[in-house]
């Protein structure tokens, strides 16, 4: 790159043009003819990327001054040593590095810009200003910009009527709750047809031009210069009436008074028409007529005093605005408001770097800076609108529930809940992704990046297949899931035509088969989206394989738990309800896991039992229930009187109906079963349905009692044997015998 410096003798060869002439393998003569060239702007940004590149890594910096050495120490006479730039090393840069790089290519690009500017005020050839010529243009351009004015005014005070007749129908229809679509179909119609007018005026404004020029090829584009000014302010003031719509406040659609609608309207309306009367009449007809020197300076004057004020305000409204958007999200739904809330803490922000970007871009670029600033500008209000109403729309279709039919809500209890459930969780998910849509076009609108070269080609397009395919296999999976267990919710429960009710066994099984089904089907689904969004899932399967041997290992326990609980259900040993005996533990079973079955005794404690500890136990609900009541009466009384008292007393419990309800079959009496010297005992046993043996036995009891004691059985008393040990004579040796107390 610097061998034409070295061997030009006495003429000076700059960098950049050194550069570009290294950069062509061409013959001598046109190799001089590209040194006495002037270098471009871009080659000398490419010269002092490629050698800043190349000093900046240590190889590729010593392998040049090597180079440099060699040119040096070669004869004056030779030819010109060939220098051959060195390839930079690719190495990883730290983030300071990249934020320098950036940095200084920015930084670079604003010196650039500043000492364009500059070369345009200073070096820019001038131009003898023609006072006639002036005077005649500014004529004929002041009739049709009066005359365009005045007819647009015109139609537009005509279409007064229409418009206060629009926003009376709208708002009355949304006063009324009847329909929320009137009052947007409303607003939509007033932009509408004021587009309409717009394009109207335009057209007129064009044949207007054709007959006001008067001949003249400059008057002719200097006209055209503002009806293309006024055709782009007044669509920028026609988004300003949609918003704030000063004039008519039943098309209003947000809710702000009429002295702030009316005062934030001005203010953007006069700030828009001198930005864009200044940026594309003025300075372009000064440029024209005077010369690129004073408009040059008069561009850099407007917008100076134009950011100024343009910051000014919205310093001196920064509070009242914030209050007012606070007050906007207290109004809105909760997932409006976060967003509302966020905008009312950095708006002031986003405004003054707004109005300042629009200054550096119109000073460095006043051709294009206003087209681009408004294109990105009604962009990015379109996307916010469209965003919000589509956000807007989904919110509200989460806040509603969708009701089945009561035949299937008693078929499948559980569907209308779980449906629900799936269908809000796809709605937020919906409005996730339209937020995150807005957020990508509202960066491609200020063209931070190029979004549809993203979808097309690239990391975007495989988003997007990405996106696609989770999205169908968790709707495939909810699809399933929710078919599954509202057909086995469906078996759990009674139906309209009288089915019974599944027995416990069933309802348990049923039960741990749909906690199963559910952890497959998270597991596999799971699994699958990670394989969708590139995830290996073979290092995860083998390590769930190791993993699930050393815990196989380490939980033995747990293991044995588990089958024996699967087995004991497979059994129908037990179900939740049963009375049951484990051990030494009597009560109500409540509840049966995988790993353990839960116990609630009569004393009110609750005993969770590991499955593996359940050696033996007793289920008092499985087939029927029975006792056996034995009753002992005094050995003097007849066994035919107690055995036939005995049967009237079984006899009349059995005419009680609820009673006899609860017993299977006839009371088997046995009649004398055990004698001893005081007693003898008589004996009846019963068979009943599961879990009442217990209220029979007591209502046995007090019949028996009372038939016993209108016969005057006795029960056997108990005596007590005194034995005398000493001489006294009113006792013989062996002692007398005394009746118990009373």
């Amino acid at each position: 790159m610097l061998i034409f410096g070295l061997s030009g003798g006495a003429q000076a060869v700059s960098l950049p043009a050194a550069a570009a002439a290294a950069t062509q393998q061409s013959s001598p003569d046109k190799d001089a003819g590209a040194n006495s060239s002037k270098p471009t702007v871009a080659d000398k940004k490419a010269a002092y990327a490629a050698l800043a590149n190349i000093l900046q890594n240590d190889q590729s910096r010593q392998e040049l001054i090597d180079q440099l050495r060699h040119a040096s120490a070669s004869p004056s006479n030779s030819a010109p040593p060939t220098l051959t730039p060195p390839a930079a090393t690719a190495e990883d840069k730290t983030v300071l590095d990249n934020v320098t790089d950036v940095s200084r290519r920015y930084g670079g690009e604003f010196s650039a810009k500043i000492q364009q500017l500059h070369n345009t005020i200073i070096n820019s050839p001038h131009k003898t200003f023609n006072q006639q010529t002036f005077i005649n243009a500014l004529s004929h351009f002041l009739m049709l910009a009066v005359a365009l004015f005045g007819f647009y005014l015109l139609i537009c005070r005509l279409a007064s009527p229409i418009y206060r007749f629009m926003g009376r129908w709208g708002r009355h229809k949304n006063d009324e709750r009847t329909s929320w679509l009137q009052l947007p179909a409303a607003i939509i119609g007033a932009f509408i047809i004021d587009l309409l007018l717009l394009t109207l005026a335009i057209f007129i404004g064009q044949i207007l031009s054709n007959y006001l020029n008067d001949g003249n090829r400059t008057i002719m584009r200097q006209q055209g210069l503002f009806l293309n000014a006024f055709a782009l302010i007044e669509f920028f003031k026609a988004v300003l009436r949609l918003i704030f719509c000063p004039r008519f406040p039943d098309l209003r659609p947000f809710h702000l008074s009429n002295e702030r609608a009316s005062y934030w309207s001005t203010r953007l309306s006069w700030l828009s028409g001198l930005i864009g009367y200044g940026l594309l009449v003025v300075v372009p007809i000064i440029g024209n007529q005077i010369n690129q020197q004073v408009a040059a300076v008069a561009n850099v004057v407007i917008m100076g005093m134009i950011t100024v004020w343009a910051i000014w305000l919205i310093l001196h409204n920064r509070r009242n605005i914030q209050r007012e958007l606070n007050a906007l999200a207290d109004r809105s739904l909760t997932f409006f408001a976060f967003f509302i809330r966020a905008f009312a803490f950095i708006w002031h922000w986003l405004a003054c770097i707004y109005f300042v970007t629009l200054f550096f871009l119109s000073v460095f670029n006043p051709g294009n800076s206003l087209q681009f600033m408004m294109a990105a500008t009604v962009r990015t209000l379109v996307t916010i609108l469209s965003g919000a109403l589509v956000s807007g729309i989904l919110t509200r279709w989460i806040g509603k529930t969708i009701i089945l039919s009561a035949e299937l809500q008693r078929h499948y209890p559980e569907l209308q809940k779980r449906v629900n459930g799936w269908v809000k969780m796809m709605l937020k998910l919906a409005r996730s992704l339209t937020v995150f849509a807005v957020i990508l076009l509202l960066l491609n609108a200020w063209q931070v990046f190029d979004l549809w070269h993203w979808l097309s080609a690239g990391p975007g397009e495989r988003l997007v297949d990405v996106t696609i395919r989770v999205v169908l296999i968790l709707i495939l999976s909810a699809v399933g899931w929710t078919l599954l267990a509202s057909l086995i919710e469906n078996r759990l429960a009674s139906d309209s035509y009288g089915r019974p009710m599944p027995s416990a066994r069933t309802r348990t099984l049923l039960t741990l088969f749909r906690n199963a089904l559910a952890v497959i089907i998270s597991t596999i689904t799971i699994m699958i989206l990670l394989s969708e969004i590139g995830v290996n899932i073979a290092p995860l399967l083998a390590g769930a394989g190791a993993l699930g041997l050393a815990i196989s290992f380490g939980s033995q326990t747990l293991v044995k738990d588990i089958i024996t609980g699967v087995f004991i259900q497979f059994e129908n040993g037990m179900n939740t309800g049963d009375l049951v005996t484990i051990g030494a533990i009597t009560g109500t079973v409540e509840r049966m896991s995988i790993r353990s079955v839960g116990v609630r005794q009569d004393t009110g404690a609750y005993h969770i039992i590991p499955w593996s500890s359940i050696t033996t136990f007793a289920n008092f609900v499985r087939g029927i229930g029975s006792f056996v009541a034995n009753y002992d009466v005094d050995r003097r009384e007849d066994v035919e009187r107690v055995n036939q008292t005995l049967q009237a007393a079984v006899a009349e419990l059995m005419e009680n109906k609820d009673i006899r309800a609860m017993v299977i079959g006839q009371p088997s009496f046995a009649g004398l079963v055990g004698l001893s010297d005081r007693a003898f005992t008589v004996r009846v046993s019963f068979t009943t349905q599961p879990l009442k043996q217990w209220t029979v036995r007591f209502a046995l009891d007090g019949m028996v009692k009372k038939h016993f004691d209108a016969a005057e059985i006795k029960a056997p008393h108990q005596t007590v044997q005194v034995m005398q040990t000493g001489n006294d004579a009113s006792f013989n040796a062996a002692g007398a015998v005394l009746p118990a107390p009373e």
